[in-house]
């Protein structure tokens, strides 16, 4: 498997909505550094694949129906993999669409989810919610 099909898997998993392969995907040391300003995350640097459940893609999914929608990819060095596109979906509690553009510049080890960095428009994310 390459390392672009591993990222691709976790676009997969977040888009149908299946935790237990989003929890698979990553590696026990995953790390991750969330875009500043990102509403509804509680740590925008978790260290463990409890922790963004926990911090990040949890409180998310509870205040948006969302998933992020790759439209271009870049292979790096030393299992790097950088993805552009299109968070795409509402805010639950008021209906308001959001499409907010994304960079996400992940790395990939033994098979599995290491790092992500994570660039948005937390202003779109922002303003669906009022």
């Amino acid at each position: 498997m390459s390392n672009r099909d591993v990222v691709e898997k976790f676009y997969l998993a977040t888009q149908s909505g299946d935790g237990a392969a989003v929890v698979d995907a990553l590696h026990p040391d995953f790390e991750a550094r969330i875009a500043p300003g990102m509403p509804s995350v509680t740590d925008t640097a978790p260290r463990s694949p409890a922790a963004a459940l926990n911090e990040v893609w949890g409180p998310v999914s509870r205040d948006f129906d969302i998933a992020p929608f790759a439209e271009a990819w870049i292979d790096g060095e030393d299992g790097a993999v950088v993805v552009t596109g299109h968070y795409l979906g509402t805010a639950r509690a008021t209906g308001k669409q959001v499409r907010a553009e994304f960079a996400h510049i992940w790395r990939v080890s033994d098979g599995k989810l290491r790092e992500l960095h994570q660039y948005t428009d937390t202003w779109c994310w922002r303003d669906a919610l009022v």
